[in-house]
């Protein structure tokens, strides 16, 4: 695959969503509560097709010990870390409100420990979290079991631990190599820690190490940010996420702290994702799609080559597409046809547990478009293609008629060669791999009715 050209990813550089869902979870409602999300839970439990899949789980584990600046995610800065041992003990209230509705044991392919930082919890605590989950439900042989790591919260020792409880996947927040920038994000990690982090893990036996970047931090230039490429291709994890900077101080206080003066321009960052795409690309990873590489033997690249892609609130998955149980402050759901957010504020998360009630404050009841439409966007995001009649029969709808808008907005991206219509269907190309959001957008009812997309990071 060839890389996309600067000039082709400037024109591109628009905000959009990153489809982890659609609708995308700025459309959640109140009018979406814990009785609703409830009931979604006993319908799966009743003998709804779902029932027969395995769940996947996330945990979300809020809390850091220091502030990074450029962090969006929910997370409580604190150094007590007595306060983990509080939120356990909420976190099995949580569980066993959710096994009272759809029963223990059910089986678990999937689970990610994210945050915040999940490594805040003490070896004992991380032990504590796993039997409560292993006494509630079934975590199935062979599945995805995987943990965020700050690497300056963890040594060998603690890896270890991590490999004894069952996890076989490690993603290292990295974001970058220079100690300047480092500085600038209040994020100080030398690059010789995270090389032996990622030795001992492979020592270990993790099936698959994944490394976070981001460009467009301060003082990031692109020169710079050749150096970091320099030291992940020479690292060589089985996956490399590349994540855009979105700076909206107005939205996430910490990014407040950033100075806007050293923040790279948008030719700078452009440039940034450009030699990235070529500096992986040579270094032989296959670009997956939507920030994610991967090398040709890890699991999500051959997922990617036998049409198993999927995708859920963690991203990109090899599990088939299945119900996503989230536990923990603001965690994600997905029961059903629902979606449901937790309470965002550890109080009002307590609060809602101590009242026996799950803590779910919004949400969303999916419409039979939504549905056609999510199909649609997940063929497009996972298998770069759609295929009409298999939709059709699928969703009972003439495609051509139902799509006719979205079909001639495609005709700008055909000419582009970035997709290709056909009268069967509708394939992403090489190129269009790079645009993949661009090209999901078009068929996103909700983004093409709101002109207000700031709120979202850029695409590219």
């Amino acid at each position: 695959m060839t890389a996309a050209s600067p000039e082709l990813l400037s024109r591109f550089d628009v905000p959009g969503p990153r489809y982890t869902s659609y609708p995308t979870a700025d459309r959640f409602v109140e009018a979406f509560g814990d009785e609703d999300y409830a009931l979604a839970l006993q319908h799966r439990q009743m003998g709804s097709p779902a029932k027969a899949l395995p769940l996947s789980l996330y945990v979300h584990i809020p809390f850091c010990e220091s502030l990074c600046y450029y962090c969006a995610c929910n997370k409580i800065i604190t150094k007590h870390h007595e306060r983990a041992e509080v939120y356990l003990r909420y976190l099995q209230r949580e569980v066993d409100l959710h096994t009272a509705h759809c029963g223990k044991g059910q089986v678990v392919s999937q689970l990610h420990l994210g945050g915040g930082t999940p490594t805040f919890l003490s070896d004992e605590g991380l032990r504590e979290l796993m039997a409560m989950l292993k006494r509630s439900f079934t975590l199935a042989p062979g599945g995805e079991y995987s943990i965020e790591v700050d690497p300056r919260t963890v040594d060998a020792d603690r890896l270890a631990v991590l490999a004894e409880l069952g996890f076989n996947r490690l993603s290292f927040g990295v974001q970058d190599f220079d100690p300047e920038v480092q500085k600038a994000v209040h994020r100080v990690q030398p690059a010789e820690q995270v090389f032996a982090l990622v030795a001992s893990a492979r020592a270990l036996g993790f099936e698959s190490i994944n490394v976070d970047l981001i460009y467009g931090l301060p003082r990031q230039t692109p020169e710079s940010f050749d150096r970091t490429l320099a030291q992940v291709t020479q690292l060589r994890p089985d996956r490399i996420a590349l994540y855009a900077y979105a700076h909206l101080p107005e939205r996430f206080k910490p990014q407040r702290r950033i100075v806007p003066a050293e923040l790279p321009t948008g030719a700078g960052k452009v440039s940034m994702l450009s030699r990235s795409l070529e500096a992986f690309m040579a270094a032989g990873y296959v670009y997956v799609g939507m920030d994610h590489f991967a090398l040709p033997d890890d699991a999500l690249a051959v997922a990617k080559r036998q049409g198993r892609l999927h995708r859920n609130f963690q991203g990109y998955s090899t599990q088939p597409d299945c119900d996503l149980i989230g536990l923990g402050v603001s965690a994600i759901g997905r029961v059903g046809a629902t979606y449901s957010q937790n309470a965002k504020t550890l109080d009002e998360y307590y609060d809602l547990l101590n009242q026996g009630r799950l803590p779910v404050v919004r949400g969303l009841a999916l419409t039979r478009d939504d549905l056609v439409r999510r199909a649609v966007i997940m063929a497009l995001m996972c298998q770069g293609e759609l295929i009409f009649e298999s939709l059709e029969q699928a969703w009972l709808i003439d495609f051509k008629r139902y799509f006719a808008a979205e079909i001639e907005q495609l005709a700008d991206l055909a000419e582009e060669g970035l997709v290709e219509i056909r009268p069967d269907g509708i394939s992403v190309s090489a190129m269009g791999w790079f645009f993949v959001r661009g090209i999901a957008m078009v068929f996103d009812r909700y983004l093409q009715a709101d002109r207000n997309r700031a709120r979202f990071s850029r695409i590219i």
